[in-house]
């Protein structure tokens, strides 16, 4: 499960879709962007690849909830 996630616009002109986030996965902190196209570009730590599937759905589920859906 991740835990505390965050995100935030990636431009001041909030109509310019892109966004930052960030979450913490088994301890670790991850962050990346989001972008229009649902496309994930990790940053910093990029998730192995057993679980980069997993946090990707949860991702775009959390994206879509609070961005697309509200």
């Amino acid at each position: 499960m991740l835990m505390h996630f965050q995100f935030k616009p990636l431009f001041k002109n909030q109509n310019i879709p892109g966004w930052s986030f960030s979450f913490y996965y088994k301890k670790y902190r991850y962050t990346g962007i989001y972008h229009q196209t649902g496309k994930i570009e990790w940053t910093l730590v990029t998730p192995g690849q057993d679980e980069i599937d997993l946090l990707t759905t949860q991702v775009h589920e959390l994206m879509l909830y609070h961005v697309y859906d509200h």
